[in-house]
């Protein structure tokens, strides 16, 4: 692409970015310590032709409009201003920067020391000034014209009462499918393969693993092994080209619309705790050298950062701009990409003041008054490792939160472990300990038994141990405390006792999810008996290792999943916004929940506290104040059996009702109708009120 074809002209602080109209581009960014902005013009094959001072500034906002000027030109930025690492600045000219309002890139950064603001040999490490230019081994960002035209129609939009979440990774989905062209790209995710294998299993959102642009870390290449999650991200509005079949962002836009056309919301999991910028002995690729005193939280000594993800730095929400920044990106995911919600990895690290995380701290306030962010869907990852990290319950409406203790607590319970009654019964009926104020609802608890970090469903009643020396970290890396069982042997077995007593182990738990009170989400490739080999920590696993295997022939347990996941749609009581909390009804005087002993009786203080105990049965029925308008139904009884095989005592029923066998984990075809009131080992159970016509 040619340069502005006739000088450059003031131009408009607002929007952030490259904004391309009918008569050229206009260019603003942000940077309050700067003391020069330079645009940088690339043409297509990658030279840097010209160099052209942003001519205007505004507050901190540098801007200049560029007549002529068209999209698909390539730019990027270099900086002038102090260099003084103590003093947390690190501008340097000769570092190619990306903008980061860019909406589509070139490629991504190649290592070599050039990236480097610093001369990577010297003694005085990033004190030291590096002269070599890195615009070789950058990429550059490409003006764009967001325009698509999207078919007609609403987008889907399940209330969460309604939805299951299904966790996937773009190239590990679709990169083992045979019938799939494009493998491993946005236009993969999107083919009739998978709208179809989503469909039958009755998934109404999709959340992809990271999308925005993120970076390869070089010790990572240096093993031969690659960023496989993508939680490195350093454009917040690029989607990352390497799921792209060219360089036209409107692959993703195609992939959204098809999954609207199918009826399943699109949510991301975005990274703005951190920046593949690393510490203070990482590269520069653009916050750094735009204004890094500005962008980061920096330590009492400024030459380093605040660490509270973990990997190197954390951006200071407390700033304005930063914040401006986020939800900039938010918004145009949501408006130009017709994503339908979030998940934030970190989210803590977001909450996070020189206070300490604070649930009505900028972030969440500035979330809660847009009328665009606030009416889509928001979960949060509720910890980092900084100090109070640990924030499960504390996040304010609208949000969701990934319940861990939910993970724990079933893993543990169906294992055996002793004790753990009273917290199953918990996260069964909402974890309402956690989430039940400030008019938060039912559905805040995101239920999960499996997620992208840790053992695959499978592998957690395959494997005992983590097995991740494929990582190239001698088996440290990774959670050593998976709370699973192997069932007597560890990785695959041909016997045929073991074999059954993981399926049935597998059932048990999928049908806890399903039957518990909340919004449940699954792992992509759970429900057909996906194996990492008991890698529990395959973020740089780019390969089979990580990628979904599909089977040749339907896996059987993909049928119970899908039994058991219409089986939740079909029964309301299941998928309540209200809290169950034994409060008597209005309706008929009974208790909206009742927890039973086998034997009928009324559980008592000495049953909970027995460490023995192995059988949970709950009587549910819809919440104490549900409104007339919400669709009823009558009381279920639902029986968790971790024990033997025994007999349940039925609660007294009305005249004329009955108590139907309505779903067993112990027969092939659990939604088949039986008799009796007779518990398997090791089942869970559901028996519901019914009244014969």
């Amino acid at each position: 692409m040619s340069g502005p074809a006739a000088p450059v002209q003031p131009g408009s602080p607002a929007p952030l970015g490259a904004t391309v109209d009918e008569g050229g581009v206009n260019f603003a960014v942000f940077s309050r310590h700067a003391t020069r902005v330079m645009l940088c013009l690339f043409d297509e094959d990658g030279r840097e032709h010209e160099v052209v001072p942003l001519p205007e500034r505004e507050g901190h906002i540098w801007h200049g409009y560029f007549p002529g000027m068209k999209a698909g030109q390539q730019y990027g930025y270099r900086m002038d201003g102090p260099y003084e690492p103590k003093d947390g600045h690190r501008f340097n000219p000769y570092k190619l920067l990306i903008d980061p309002y860019a909406k589509s890139l070139t490629g991504h950064p190649r290592w070599n020391e050039a990236l480097f603001g610093y001369q990577t040999g010297h003694e005085d490490r990033d004190l030291s000034f590096d002269t070599t230019d890195s615009a070789p081994y950058m990429p550059r960002c490409i003006v764009t014209d967001p325009v698509f035209q999207w078919h007609d129609g609403p987008r889907p939009r399940h209330k969460l009462e309604n939805t299951l979440i299904y966790e996937a990774h773009v190239k590990g989905l679709t990169a083992g499918r045979k019938d799939i062209e494009r493998r491993g790209s946005y236009l993969a995710m999107a083919s009739d393969p998978i709208l179809d294998h989503l469909n039958t299993l009755g998934v109404t959102t999709i959340e992809l693993l990271p999308v925005q642009a993120f970076l390869n870390e070089k010790f990572l290449l240096d093993r031969g092994l690659t960023n496989y999650w993508g939680y490195m991200t350093y454009g917040f509005f690029a989607p990352d080209p390497r799921y792209m079949q060219g360089a036209d962002i409107a692959e993703f836009q195609q992939m959204v619309q098809r999954f609207h056309e199918a009826g399943i919301e699109v949510i991301l999991d975005v990274v703005y705790n951190h920046t593949a910028e690393g510490s203070e002995m990482g590269p520069t690729l653009n916050f750094r050298g735009l204004d890094n005193a500005s962008y980061y939280r920096l330590a009492d000594d400024r030459r380093y950062y605040i660490d509270d993800a973990g990997c190197g730095n954390t951006l200071d929400f407390e700033n304005p701009f930063v914040n401006r920044l986020v939800m900039d990106s938010l918004r145009y995911w949501v408006e130009v990409m017709h994503v339908d919600g979030f998940r934030f990895d970190l989210c803590t690290t977001l909450g996070r003041t020189r206070q300490g995380f604070e649930r009505d701290g900028p972030f969440f306030r500035a979330i809660a008054q847009d009328p665009v962010l606030n009416s889509v869907k928001l979960i949060a990852e509720p910890w980092d490792i900084g100090p109070g990290g640990y924030q499960l319950g504390a996040y304010p409406a609208p949000f969701a939160e990934w319940n861990d203790a939910f993970r724990d607590d079933t893993r543990q319970f169906w294992r055996g472990d002793k004790g753990k009654v009273p917290a199953m019964a918990s996260r069964l009926a909402g974890s309402a300990e956690f989430f039940d104020h400030d008019g938060r609802s039912a559905t805040s608890s995101l239920n999960f038994l499996t997620a992208h970090d840790g053992f695959t469903l499978h592998d957690m009643v395959s494997y005992s141990t983590k097995h991740n020396l494929a990582n190239g970290e001698d088996n440290r890396d990774g959670h050593s405390n998976n709370h699973s069982d192997n069932m007597g042997v560890e990785g695959p077995t041909d016997d045929p006792e073991i074999i059954a007593a993981r399926i049935r182990r597998k059932r048990n738990l999928m049908a806890t999810l399903m039957l518990s009170q909340g919004t449940p989400m699954i792992l992509a490739g759970d429900e057909v008996s996906n194996s990492q080999g008991g890698n529990n920590n395959t973020y740089c696993q780019d390969n089979e290792i990580g990628w979904v295997t599909w089977p040749e022939e339907e896996d059987p347990f993909f049928t119970f999943c899908q039994q058991a996941i219409s089986f939740r749609r079909m029964h309301p009581l299941l998928r309540q916004k209200r809290f169950l909390h034994s409060r008597q009804r209005l309706l008929d005087g009974e208790p909206d929940l009742f927890w039973r002993r086998a034997n009928g009786e009324a559980m008592r203080q000495e049953d909970w506290d027995n460490p023995e105990l192995d059988i949970i049965v709950a009587e549910m029925r819809m919440a104490s104040g549900t409104p007339e308008y919400v669709q009823r139904e009558g009381a279920l009884l639902v029986v968790l059996n971790r024990g033997e095989a025994v007999e349940i005592v039925p609660p007294a029923l009305p005249e004329g009702g009955t108590w139907v066998r309505r779903f067993d984990t112990s027969q092939d075809d659990a939604i088949m109708v039986t008799e009796g009131m007779q518990v398997a080992a090791d089942a869970v159970v559901v028996f519901s009120h019914e009244t014969a016509q």
